[in-house]
């Protein structure tokens, strides 16, 4: 090649070169420029898409964990409807050895959103099938209803629940909830008492403890013992059957630390189905006679009416009291059932319970002393205890001589068993009388407690009730081995503002051991009607001591309490009755004497 060809072809390059640069490049650029937009749009897109997508499932997952785990499977629009009727646990509730009276168990209730119930017509029928203790025509009502919730049953049993999920309704759901069960039934109704839907406590222990049992984890122990509670219902029944009573009532209690052992109202009533009430209380299955039934005592009085007279120091057992003839007041007079219609001695009087004999015995202390005695007894107000269900005692007011006659054998004042059954506790317990329980007590704490009357009087009734038993009114109340003492007591009913000749309250009011009493056992039998077996009576002496009588040879093993020779040298001369000895003279009562002091040791 030639420099001339080199220098052209130089020339040539330099010129190209030169061209190149001057020629424009835009179009290249602009194509470059719109690929990258779309690119980074389509990206942008695809992340917007991606994340809407992605908190759309998120959000469907949340709601599908609340509707299924955090709220229990409600249904939407029911949530805080239901939580408002969210249950609360209750603490069980045990007899003194730990066995079960009350608990809780999770339950299901069925509910209703009437706006997803897509036909209420076909929901009724097929759950009337399931459940046909439904109203039809009222759950028909509600399913149509403008609501976002309505209660169709509570508290469905697990085969219920499984037969309402298998009908497949739309709009039905289940709300947890708690029931109460109650493992003995009717064996300590009045007692334990029963809580409504809501666990709310309505009647009984149920209601007295009603925050407690939602506060404390625990159980609530009481001092009942289902053993001797169902020795005591059973006897007590039999005597009801025997002697076509509309009712009866029963009590053991703990004379040392005043705890009820055994408490029994019949009629009963099942606690998971609690009846309504009824305006005829004698014949109300709720109706807690041992506490809430105020009745004239009969003879049982007696007790403390001859208790009265021995400490006041102005009558001895050795005095004589004219019961020659009867007492007249106004139209009326106060006569025996069994007239000695001679001269009686206090001994003689409580043994016989002559009525005339004890109108004697408190003319002698006089109105006033009387009223102050039976008001420190405890007659005058009600009786503390752990149930709601408690029965004001009916006083007279003024307080006459008429009444104090009528007070001195049982008539004229009503007071509840459960009156009679503190006021014995306390007369034979060395005299101290002990608030009564229905929780069981510790024996280590020392028990508060104010004397009723001396020992020296205590010991005496004692004696004056085993009397009873060994040779008075209530024989068939004897429990071989056991010691038992007491008193029986006759009452006409208060009906209609007068009495009722056949329509009687018996009593007995027992004690045992008499030599060293542990325990008083109570039996009140309502208008019972006689027996061929009892010989045409229905007294005291042929209904409520019999009973008494077997209750102790069935409990009296299970308290621990050993048998004894009633011949015994030991036994005959802690209950032998000696005036000489026992009941010594003591100075006529000062008025000082005559308010008895209410509190004490």
């Amino acid at each position: 090649m030639t420099d001339a060809d080199l220098t052209l072809t130089g020339f040539d390059m330099a010129g190209l070169d030169r061209m190149q640069q001057q020629r424009p490049r835009e179009p290249r650029v602009r194509l470059q420029s719109k690929n990258a937009t779309a690119l980074e749009q389509g990206r942008s897109r695809l992340i917007l898409t991606a994340a809407f997508f992605a908190m759309a499932f998120g959000a469907v997952g949340l709601k599908l964990m609340d509707a299924t785990i955090l709220a229990g499977g409600q249904e939407p629009g029911a949530t805080r409807a239901a939580s408002a009727v969210a249950p609360q646990s209750r603490a069980d509730i045990v007899d003194r050895n730990g066995v079960l009276l009350a608990t809780s168990l999770a339950t299901a209730s069925l509910y209703a959103d009437p706006k997803l119930v897509i036909d209420p017509q076909e929901a009724t029928a097929k759950l009337v099938q399931v459940l046909p203790e439904l109203d039809r025509q009222a759950l028909l009502a509600s399913l149509k209803e403008d609501k976002r919730f309505v209660w169709i049953k509570r508290n469905l049993t697990p085969k219920q629940q499984y037969e309402v999920n298998r009908l497949g309704i739309p709009g039905l759901a289940f709300q947890r909830e708690e029931r109460r069960i109650y493992p003995q039934g009717s064996l300590a109704a009045h007692v334990v008492g029963f809580s409504g839907v809501d666990n709310v406590g309505l009647m009984g222990i149920e209601q007295r403890f009603d925050k407690q049992l939602k506060e404390t984890q625990g159980p609530l122990q009481l001092s009942i013992d289902v053993r001797l509670q169902h020795i005591l219902r059973k006897e007590i029944q039999v005597t009801l059957d025997e002697f076509r009573a509309i009712g009866g009532a029963g009590m053991v209690m703990d004379v040392h630390t005043g705890e009820l052992l055994a408490m029994v109202s019949l009629p009963d009533f099942d606690p998971h189905s609690p009846p309504p009430p009824i305006e005829e209380q004698d014949l109300d299955p709720r109706f807690n006679r041992n506490t809430l039934g105020v009745y004239e005592a009969g003879s049982t009085f007696k007790i403390f009416n001859t208790a009265m007279a021995l400490e006041s120091g102005q009558v001895r057992l050795r005095d004589s009291f004219d019961a020659t003839r009867s007492i007249r007041i106004g139209r009326h007079s106060i006569s025996d059932y069994h007239p000695e219609n001679r001269w009686m001695d206090v001994v003689d009087i409580f043994k016989h319970s002559s009525n005339v004999g004890s109108v004697r015995m408190a003319e002698r202390i006089g109105p006033a002393a009387q009223k102050e005695f039976m008001s420190k007894v405890g007659f005058t107000r009600p009786v503390p205890l752990e149930l709601p269900e408690l029965g004001w005692p009916i006083v007279p007011n003024p307080w006459r001589e008429v009444n104090m006659m009528t007070i001195s054998f049982g008539h004229g004042m009503s007071v509840s068993p459960l009156h009679v059954v503190t006021a014995a506790a306390g007369v034979i317990n060395d005299g101290m009388g002990v608030a009564p329980t229905l929780l069981k007590r510790d024996r280590e704490e020392p028990i508060a407690g104010n004397r009723l009357v001396s020992e020296r009087v205590s010991d005496t009734m004692r004696r004056l009730m085993r009397m009873v038993v060994t040779d008075g009114t209530a024989r068939k109340a004897d429990a071989p081995g056991y010691l038992v003492g007491g008193k029986t007591g006759t009452a006409e009913k208060v009906k209609r503002g007068g009495y009722a000749k056949k329509a009687l309250i018996t009593s007995f009011v027992g004690a045992f051991p008499m030599n060293d009493p542990r325990y008083v056992v109570y039996v009140m039998v309502d208008e019972p009607k006689p027996s061929k077996n009892s010989f045409g009576f229905a007294t005291a002496g042929w209904t409520a001591a019999p009973t008494v009588g077997r209750i102790v040879s069935q409990i009296g093993p299970l308290l621990g309490v050993k048998p004894q020779d009633a011949t015994s040298p030991d036994v005959v001369h802690a209950l032998a009755i000696n005036p000489q000895e026992i009941a010594p003279r003591t100075p006529a009562m000062t008025p000082q004497m005559a308010a008895f002091p209410t509190e004490g040791r």
